[in-house]
């Protein structure tokens, strides 16, 4: 795997600290026509992520169902939850970056908004979703100046109750494993030219 330097863009965070107040934009809403244009020209090499898990996501840890908060994640031993959903994150945009070997360089910045995986009692039970909710800009790497201004990317994934999910555990589909592969293959389809986007996994 290629190796993604990860560092701090001031611009790019200040860019994307101002999108989380507005309206999320998910996927399946029509581009404009710029936008759209934009898309269809994609050839990237990713020479630079930047992810960012701000410290005013809330975090719980409740054994219920559904808890009210923005991060929920239990497939790492207890922890600092934000820093352990930035490295999976992290891990994720490398692997995407990994298949991209396009002619122009540049920087990627993700913001993660929620991250609301399954709870111990939601996964040997019903099951549910995984919410993931990403907002992701593209940036000229020499100029830092915006190529696809930032945008609300929905990764979720449906999350495996009961038995499958106890059978998913055991041949190594573990929610860690499902999650970093479909964020991977999510973030590289919004990197790719939309004829050439890459299926993620269901």
């Amino acid at each position: 795997m290629r190796f993604i330097r990860t560092f701090a863009v001031l611009p790019l965070v200040a860019v994307l600290a101002a999108c989380a107040g507005q309206d999320p934009v998910t996927r399946g809403v029509p581009l404009d026509a710029a936008a759209s244009e934009q898309a269809t020209q994609r050839n990237y090499n990713v020479v630079a992520v930047s992810v960012d898990v701000p410290t005013t996501l809330t975090v719980s840890e409740a054994h219920s169902y559904y808890p009210n908060a923005d991060i929920v994640w239990r497939g790492d031993a207890p922890g600092d939850r934000h820093d352990q959903v930035r490295a999976m994150v992290e891990s994720s945009a490398a692997m995407a970056s990994d298949g991209l070997h396009g002619t122009r360089d540049v920087q990627v910045a993700i913001k993660v908004s929620r991250f609301h995986a399954l709870t111990e009692k939601a996964r040997y039970s019903v099951g549910g979703v995984h919410a993931v909710k990403l907002v992701m800009g593209v940036y000229d790497a020499q100029t830092g100046e915006a190529i696809e201004e930032p945008r609300v990317i929905d990764a979720s994934l449906k999350g495996y109750g009961g038995l499958r999910a106890i059978e998913a555990e055991r041949e190594g589909q573990t929610q860690k494993v499902r999650l970093t592969n479909h964020m991977a293959g999510v973030i590289q389809r919004e990197l790719r030219p939309p004829s050439d986007a890459a299926p993620s996994q269901s």
